[in-house]
Parts: structure tokens; C-alpha cells; sequence
């Protein structure tokens, strides 16, 4: 079930404790309206990147917003080798009176908190996540776009950065976040995906790293990924590495399923996949409209079997970067369905555009979800 935190929990951020030293070449303000006309995800990043060093005899300290560019970092550094590293994402939305909004922020922190437990790294202590992303959108306000289906992508992440060769966890670490001005995640918009389903590959096995959010995980998907670009896929969906029968999860999303009956069905968290917050907010939006939410094993064969009888209604991939996108076409071998005529059916848009209001300001926020940062 899951272990997102509740929004009483949050701390006071630490932002006054980010020293500020700002760039002395920001990018122009033309070249910057260009940039936030029609954003590419990741494409183009904002002028400066907050930051906070960890050491094994300090702790957390230097708390700082630096110039975005380049990392020193020397050869043997020990991400480079040993992969220990960490990150998280999230969005920061302008709303129509100015303010800049993010969501749900400290479950990120919490997530952040369980991988850096998972990959031996040290816990941020959620006010420093807090006043990270605060720090660092008050200082680059003016990249925050506001166009339709626009925001300022968050990365925080964390870092191994000890100049050492063992096999040991860091001594040093580095955490920074750093920002880039986005629009929809797919070039085509609100468009259904086609996915194909690996049978010979998969995520993260039992015991290891599947519900951290780590470069390990993402590393591990792009072969199949690749495989199902070459198929003709959008993406591919992952099956568990006990069974290889059960649905689990996309290379960077979870998998949502819509009975005829209006029944949600979801993999549960298992501790081979990641828990989304997106996800975890759909399930609750989607409880609350009245639909029974089962977070249950999903068997492959149940899914198929459910596309080609009509049981199953519609399938949808959430996330962060994406939200919500629904899924037009399974796949895998001996198998090939159209997911509701090929189109979005109305579960999936209405969820998407219930969360998204909220995310805009657009709905009155009555979970109390969304954190102001500017």
C-alpha cells in the first residue's frame, strides 16, 4: 500500500539558508521568451542550480544557489564507477495570478529519503528539499512558463562525489537541483501510446533497487526500449522477474486499468516498482469519484484476455513528467490489441483533467496537495 507522507507533515523549508550567487551571464531575456514559447522536455535548463554538500565528519552543510554549468569532477569519482546515485522530479505550474505552485513535495522528499536508504546515501532532511526548490524557483521565477500544458521540470538529485575507488558508500556526497522549462512530455500531446510488452527483459528483481528512483533502474530499460522503438512502439511495459507474468510497470511510468465495470486496477507496490506520487493521487481522485481502486497483481494473461472480451475497458500510464497518457495499443509476442478503439476513453480523461486543474489552479485544491514556491 502506500507510504506517500501526509501533507501535515511538512517541515519549515530552509530556504533562507541557500546563498545566492547569482549568474553573471544569465541568458537574455529574448532568447529566454523563445525558449518557454513551445519547451521540449529537457532540452534547455535555467540559469542557476541550488546545491548542498554532505560529508561524513559535517553532515549537510553550504547551502547555495550557483550559476548553472558544468561539474568538476575527477575520474575516479565514485558515481562514476559504483552508480551511486539518486533523483527525483517533480513540477513547478504558474498559476493565473502569478504564484508559482508545485505538487505534493514532501512525498518526493519521502521517496527521496527511501532511496537514498536503498543506495546507502545520506537522508536530506525535507526542509533542505523544501527550501531547495524554493531557493532556486524564486531566483529563476521568470523561467517558469505559462502557456498551455507548460511548467518548470524539478530534478533534484543526489550524488556518490568522493575521489575514492572501493567499494563502499561515499564519503562524499553532493545534492543539487536544477531546472528546465517544459511542455507536453510526448511531441504529439494527449495522444494514445503504443506499448510493447518485454517478455525477456526486465526492470528490477525482488530485493533490489526497483522502488528507488535510481539511474540503475532507467539504465536497465533502455535496451528493451530500444527493442520496442524498432517494433514501432512508443514504449514498453515490463513484466515481474519472479513470475514473468504479472504486469508491473513502463520504463519511466506506472500502469493504471480500467474495467467495464468501472473497477481500477493497479500492480501494487511490491518493492520492484516505483511508487508515483502521480499514481497515488489518481487512486485516491479516482476512489473519491466512486470507483473501486484494487492495487492487486496484474497477470498478463487476465490483461489480454480482458482487451480481446471487452472487460477491459481502458489502460493508462501516469507519471510525473507525462501525468496521464493513455494507452491506444498492447502488444507482446502472440498478442496485439487496440485499448478503446485506439482513442482515450473518458475515465482516463477525466482523471487527467481533474489532476491537471488542480495542478493549474484551475479547481479549488481541497486535498491540499499543492505547495507554493514563488
Amino acid at each position: 500500500m502506500s507510504t506517500l507522507a501526509d501533507p501535515t507533515r511538512v517541515a519549515d523549508p530552509t530556504t533562507d539558508a541557500f546563498v545566492v550567487h547569482r549568474n553573471p551571464s544569465p541568458v537574455p531575456d529574448a532568447v529566454r521568451a523563445e525558449a518557454l514559447v513551445a519547451p521540449r522536455f529537457g532540452q534547455v535548463f535555467t540559469d542557476h542550480m541550488a546545491r548542498v554538500t554532505w560529508t561524513a565528519g559535517q553532515g549537510w552543510h553550504d547551502h547555495r544557489v550557483d550559476p548553472y554549468g558544468p561539474l568538476a569532477m575527477d575520474p575516479a569519482t565514485a558515481v562514476l564507477h559504483y552508480a551511486q546515485e539518486i533523483f527525483e522530479g517533480l513540477k513547478a505550474y504558474r498559476h493565473a495570478d502569478g504564484g508559482v505552485w508545485t505538487f505534493r513535495p514532501w512525498a518526493n522528499a519521502a521517496r527521496l529519503r527511501r532511496s537514498a536508504e536503498r543506495l546507502a546515501l545520506p537522508v536530506l532532511p525535507e526542509g533542505d528539499f523544501l527550501g531547495s526548490l524554493q531557493a532556486l524557483v524564486r531566483e529563476d521565477v521568470a523561467w517558469v512558463p505559462d502557456g498551455e500544458e507548460t511548467s518548470l521540470y524539478l530534478r533534484p538529485f543526489m550524488y556518490a562525489s568522493e575521489k575514492f575507488l572501493g567499494v563502499r558508500a561515499s564519503q562524499e556526497v553532493e545534492y543539487l537541483v536544477i531546472a528546465s522549462p517544459v511542455g507536453p512530455y510526448f511531441a504529439g500531446g494527449l495522444q494514445p501510446v503504443s506499448i510493447w510488452v518485454a517478455q525477456d527483459h526486465h526492470r528490477a528483481g525482488p530485493g533490489g533497487t526497483g522502488a528507488a528512483k535510481c539511474g540503475g533502474n532507467y539504465a536497465a530499460s533502455l535496451l528493451p526500449q530500444q527493442e520496442a522503438y524498432a517494433r514501432g512502439f512508443d514504449q514498453v511495459c515490463f513484466l515481474d522477474a519472479t513470475t514473468n507474468s504479472q504486469v508491473e510497470e513502463l520504463g519511466g511510468m506506472n500502469v493504471v486499468v480500467v474495467l467495464a465495470d468501472g473497477t481500477v486496477v493497479t500492480p501494487p507496490v511490491s518493492g520492484s516498482i516505483l511508487e508515483g506520487v502521480t499514481r497515488a493521487s489518481i487512486l485516491r481522485l479516482l476512489a473519491d469519484r466512486g470507483h473501486e481502486v484494487q492495487e492487486r497483481p496484474v497477470p498478463l494473461t487476465e490483461l489480454v484476455a480482458g482487451l480481446a472480451d471487452g472487460s477491459v475497458s481502458e489502460v493508462f500510464a501516469c507519471g510525473t513528467a507525462a501525468v496521464v497518457s493513455p494507452i491506444g495499443r498492447l502488444a507482446g509476442e502472440g498478442f496485439d490489441h487496440a485499448v478503446h478503439g485506439g482513442e482515450p476513453g473518458p475515465v482516463t480523461l477525466h482523471v487527467r483533467e481533474r489532476l491537471t486543474d488542480v495542478q493549474y489552479g484551475r479547481a479549488q485544491d481541497t486535498y491540499g496537495w499543492m505547495y507554493r514556491l514563488a
